[in-house]
């Protein structure tokens, strides 16, 4: 359902919505957060989908604050999605008009819940200082999202790390969660080596790429260097070299598959799929308390990597990295291997068609002998006296 109020109050919004409640039982008092989306008309409609998918996972109450056209009077439209409109909750669509645009807290702060936890999420140009944002001052948690920003990675990322307070995230962090994970696997097997220098490819417009080598240099403790791939987006590929062996993980631009090269280790492919907003929304929205790991590799690993000016292209050439075919020709050739092994692993031998006949005809000349030779032998002696007695008469 959804009910629109235009030129509306904050008054009238909270009105219908203790009328919505009790109409249609959507119980909101009972969701374990509130998240504000701010956002311009734009990306008002794909962040209202990405803010109801990851309700699902984590149930809250949804406010988005739409900021419209600045000009003209001020005016406040609403919009109500309760039901199959919204997520695990109800959705508050505000748009924002003339002067009162730049008011958006003084018309949220009505709407929010006693003693319920804000998370607030800007999908599109994160704020220079999202700790000091009027909206962004109110919650406990703010994610914003760099890859989205105009800017080069290096230079939203610094302005993120200056500003940066407790409880502020960021969506090209949670990107990297699986890369983490993968990484820090292979770390915990044979051998037990410290790693000397790590190398991390990635596109030039991905700030996931920083905040990973970010990562293994606050972690490592080790000279990490980023190349800059051209015509991609996202990590192209992470090399960590030990003393005697080195670990590559490599994603091809083509589906969702990486491919695991390990000194002493057998070729490897691994699931590691490009995670959407909403996976990653629900993930921040997971936790209330400050994420202290994003910290350090935001604020003490990214000013440690060093920045090389070769090329991804130059680094496979001088074998500091594994190319994207290289990667896709050894996937190749382990999924032919592996279905080459169901197959074997299904096909079961068949016993000799004449052997079988054998083994029937054996048993029925044993069965036919049994049954003559029950027919041809007299009857034994009875042991008992009644049987005796039978004999006799």
């Amino acid at each position: 359902m959804i009910v629109d109020l235009p030129s509306t109050t904050t008054a009238n919004i909270s009105k219908k919505l203790i009328a919505l409640r009790q109409d249609v039982g959507a119980m909101a008092l009972s969701r374990v957060l509130t998240l504000v989306v701010v956002t311009d008309e734009q990306g008002a409609d794909a962040a209202i989908d990405t803010a109801n998918t990851a309700s699902r996972q984590h149930p809250s109450r949804i406010i988005v604050v739409i900021t419209a056209n600045k000009r003209g009077a001020a005016r406040l439209d609403a919009q109500i999605r309760v039901g199959g409109d919204a997520g695990a909750s109800e959705v508050v669509v505000i748009r924002l008009y003339g002067p009162l645009a730049a008011h958006g807290r003084s018309v949220v702060t009505p709407l929010l819940l006693a003693d319920s936890p804000i998370v607030v999420w800007w999908p599109g140009e994160p704020p220079k200082d999202p700790g000091a944002d009027p909206i962004g001052a109110m919650a406990q948690r703010r994610v914003t999202d760099s890859a989205k920003s105009a800017a080069k990675p290096k230079a939203v990322l610094g302005r993120l790390a200056a500003a940066y307070t407790d409880g502020d995230t960021d969506l090209a962090w949670s990107r990297i969660t699986l890369w983490r994970g993968l990484l820090a696997a292979a770390l915990d097997q044979a051998p037990y080596e410290p790693v000397t220098e790590a190398l991390v490819v990635a596109a030039p417009d991905s700030p996931s790429g920083d905040l990973l080598a970010g990562w293994l240099a606050a972690y490592l403790k080790c000279p990490v260097a980023l190349v800059r791939g051209a015509h991609r987006s996202g990590i192209i590929s992470v090399r960590l070299t030990r003393k005697s062996s080195t670990i590559d993980l490599v994603r091809p631009q083509e589906g969702n598959v990486a491919t695991a090269i390990q000194t002493g280790q057998p070729e490897r492919t691994i699931a590691l799929a490009h995670r959407k907003d909403a996976e990653c929304l629900a993930d921040e929205l997971r936790r209330l308390d400050s994420d202290e790991v994003y910290e350090e590799a935001l604020r003490r690993g990214i000013p440690k990597i060093t920045a090389k000016t070769m090329t991804a292209g130059a680094a496979v050439r001088s074998g500091l990295a594994v190319s994207e075919k290289e990667a896709m020709e050894i996937a190749n050739r382990v999924h032919r291997k592996n279905r080459l092994g169901k197959a074997a692993s299904m096909v079961t031998e068949l016993p000799d068609a004449s052997d079988d006949e054998q083994r029937v005809k054996v048993a029925a000349a044993e069965k036919l002998a049994a049954s003559t030779k029950t027919d041809l032998e007299p009857p034994s002696e009875p042991t008992s006296r009644a049987g005796r007695a039978a004999t006799k008469r």
